[in-house]
C-alpha cells in the first residue's frame, strides 16, 4: 500500500516494538537530503545503519515516519515502513540506550547553551530554550538521564532573567489599568493589531470598546487611547511591536504571553528574530481571516480564537518531570 494510514496498522508489542524507516533520496533537489535529516532528528528518529531509522512503535511515531514518507516520494524518493519484533545483531536494551544517549547528547547541549547564555540572556533566550527543551521531552522516548540536569539549568536561567528584570522600574512605574476606555486602532486590522486587542480585552481592560479609525481623517478624543497607530499612546517603539509595547508598558511577565509577543513580532515585522516554529501556520490563519472577514469587528471576534488557543498552548507547554 502506497500510503498505509494508522488504522491499518498494529501498533506495539504485538505487531513487533520497533518502526524502521528505510529511503532513497534521489540525487536533486539538493535541499530534500538536509530536509530529511532535520525532519528525522526532529521526530527523533535514530540511524541504524545507512537509510535505515528507527522510532520505538507507537501511533504518533507511526504518524511522523508516515507524514515523512509522504514528503520524501513527493521529492522523487522512495521510502519504506515496517514493525518489527526482533533485528538480528541489535538487542532491545541496546537500541533503547542507542535513543538515550541521542536524547543525553541533546540535554547537554541545552544545559550548556543556558550556562553561556547566563550572563546576558533575556526572556526571548529563556523562551526559546523552553521551546527547545520541551521539544527534547517530546522525543525522550527512554528516560535519558540528563534530562532534569538540563530542565534545572534552564529553570536557574530563567530566575535569573526574571531576577535580573526585577531589577528594573518598579511596579508602579507601570500606567493605571483603564477600565471600559474607547481604543482606537487603524482600520483593516491584522495581526498585531488583533492580538494587541485581545490583550487589552483580556488582561488589560475586560470592559474595553473598539474604534477603527480612517487613517486621514480622524480627530484624536482625549479620552481615547490609540494603539498600533501613528503618534498613539501605544504602538511600536524602537524595534518592538505594538503587543510587545503593551507589554512591556503595564509590566506584564507572563511567559505565555510572551511567547505570543515573538510569534506577533515575527509575523508583523517580517525580521525572523524569533524564528518560531509557529509562525507560518498562524500567519496563514490571520491572513485567511482577514479575506473572510471585511469587518474589522468580526476580525477581532475572529482573530482572537486563535490568540486563545496559542495562550493555552504555551500556557501549558512546560517540561514535566518524569
Amino acid at each position: 500500500m502506497d500510503d498505509p494510514t494508522a488504522s491499518q496498522w498494529q501498533t506495539g508489542t504485538a505487531a513487533g516494538r520497533w518502526l524502521l524507516l528505510f529511503h532513497q533520496l534521489p540525487p536533486k533537489p539538493d535541499y530534500l537530503r538536509v530536509k530529511v535529516r532535520r525532519r528525522l532528528q526532529k521526530i527523533g528518529a535514530v540511524l541504524l545503519k545507512n537509510s535505515l531509522y528507527v522510532l520505538p512503535n507507537t501511533p504518533e511515531s507511526l504518524e511522523d515516519f508516515q507524514w515523512l514518507r509522504r514528503e520524501i516520494t513527493h521529492d522523487g524518493g522512495d521510502a519504506t515502513i515496517c514493525a518489527v519484533g526482533f533485528l538480528e545483531g541489535v538487542t532491545d536494551a541496546e537500541l533503547e540506550e542507542m535513543f538515550r544517549q541521542a536524547s543525553d547528547q541533546v540535554y547537554q547541549a541545552l544545559a550548556v547553551a543556558a550556562r553561556s547564555a547566563a550572563a546576558e540572556a533575556g526572556e526571548a533566550d529563556v523562551e526559546r530554550l523552553r521551546r527547545q527543551l520541551s521539544e527534547a521531552v517530546e522525543r525522550d522516548f527512554f528516560a535519558a538521564s540528563q534530562r532534569m540536569k538540563a530542565e534545572r539549568t534552564v529553570a536557574a536561567l530563567a530566575e535569573r532573567v526574571v531576577r535580573d528584570s526585577q531589577r528594573g522600574p518598579a511596579p508602579e512605574s507601570a500606567p493605571p489599568r483603564p477600565q471600559g476606555a474607547t481604543w482606537v486602532t487603524r482600520q483593516g486590522v491584522h495581526i498585531d493589531r488583533i492580538a494587541s486587542a485581545w490583550l487589552i480585552r483580556r488582561f488589560l481592560d475586560p470592559a474595553a470598546r473598539f474604534k477603527f479609525a480612517s487613517a486621514q481623517g480622524y480627530s484624536h478624543a482625549p479620552e481615547e487611547l490609540r494603539f498600533d497607530m501613528f503618534e498613539g499612546e501605544f504602538t511600536h517603539e524602537g524595534d518592538h511591536c505594538t503587543f510587545e509595547t503593551l507589554l512591556a508598558r503595564f509590566g506584564l511577565s507572563d511567559p505565555a504571553l510572551h511567547a505570543i509577543a515573538q510569534v506577533v513580532h515575527d509575523i508583523d515585522c517580517k525580521d525572523e528574530r524569533f524564528g518560531r516554529d509557529e509562525v507560518p501556520g498562524v500567519a496563514s490563519v490571520i491572513r485567511g481571516i482577514t479575506l473572510t472577514h471585511p469587518s474589522d469587528a468580526a476580525r477581532l471576534a475572529a482573530g482572537a480564537a486563535v490568540i486563545d488557543g496559542l495562550y493555552a498552548q504555551f500556557s501549558s507547554a512546560k517540561p514535566q518531570r518524569s
